[in-house]
């Protein structure tokens, strides 16, 4: 008798296992990198907002503009943006201000979709985090984006600020 319940669980058991084996293994999602298109798509035309400035992403030639106003200063950042194979968006930018002239330097941000969302993150060791989610998300960094140049009167207002002479 004990060897036939002994038979019957390894039956059992194996019975398990093999259904256990055709089940479909969790896939991991599939990782893709926007095209340049894609990209320049998020950006073209579009300011990005920020908590004390913001960034205006041009079309032709691709100029980048930027502010920022903080409590005791101000700066401005004139340039070019682009839009890379392997997935970044670059800002080549010299910032300046009254007490400082700064070199142009190269920040990027790369993106990945995931899932159907598009991640960021600040180049070159950076958090992904969410950037644009379907259906959009409260959270996305891309709620900070307007179309077209909506602070480009800041923008003006603080270069003269900063260009003028004391």
């Amino acid at each position: 008798m004990s060897l036939l319940v002994i038979c019957g669980q390894l039956a059992v058991s194996g019975a398990a296992h093999a259904a256990d084996e055709k089940k479909p293994k969790p896939v991991d999602e599939a990782v893709t990198t926007p095209t340049p298109f894609e990209l320049q798509r998020l950006y073209t035309d579009r300011t990005w907002l920020w908590r004390d400035g913001a960034a205006y992403f041009g079309k032709t030639g691709r100029p980048l503009r930027a502010w920022t106003s903080g409590q005791d200063s101000a700066s401005v950042a004139e340039g070019r943006w682009l839009a890379t194979k392997d997935g970044k968006m670059c800002m080549d930018l010299a910032w300046r201000s009254k007490s400082y002239k700064g070199k142009q330097q190269r920040t990027c941000y790369s993106h990945r979709i995931k899932g159907g969302n598009i991640e960021q993150r600040k180049d070159p060791d950076g958090e992904w985090y969410s950037f644009k989610r379907t259906p959009e998300d409260r959270s996305d960094e891309y709620r900070k984006f307007e179309p077209g140049d909506t602070k480009a009167a800041q923008f003006e207002e603080t270069r003269k600020l900063i260009d003028s002479k004391n």
